[in-house]
């Protein structure tokens, strides 16, 4: 896939007014949106929770997590995931992505939307 950014805003759910425009790089192979702990310390989000996690190199490592709320091209998300990050990881993570109904296109380099799925569950009868 070919590697991409975005331009995206950031805030404290629990503060709006704490707001940052960063730009991210589009990895639909990281499960969560990470940003460096710094800015998220700046934004005063908060650790919720402490989770394990697979590097692309296949260590496991423990990260802090928290939620921010997230705009991206005028699709928003009032809280996503984030891990708190190494100083200069700016992703977007494919938890994020779907929650805004997005997802990469690598031909023309942009996120488009996509057509979410509402299946009916079908109860099953026994005889």
């Amino acid at each position: 896939m070919g590697v991409f950014t975005v331009k995206v805003f950031v805030w404290n759910p629990q503060n709006p007014e704490k707001k940052v425009s960063v730009e991210l790089v589009v990895n639909s192979g990281a499960t969560y949106t990470t940003l460096p702990t710094s800015l998220l310390a700046s934004l005063g989000i908060k650790p919720v929770r402490s989770i394990r996690i697979r590097l692309a190199d296949n260590r496991l490592v423990e990260k802090l997590v928290g939620e921010v709320g997230i705009e991206v091209e005028g699709f928003r998300a009032g809280a996503t995931p984030v891990i708190f990050g190494d100083e200069g990881v700016y992703l977007l993570g494919s938890v994020t992505m779907e929650q805004l109904g997005l997802a990469p296109d690598p031909i023309n380099k942009k996120l488009k939307p996509i057509e979410p799925l509402l299946l009916k569950s079908l109860a099953l009868r026994s005889n």
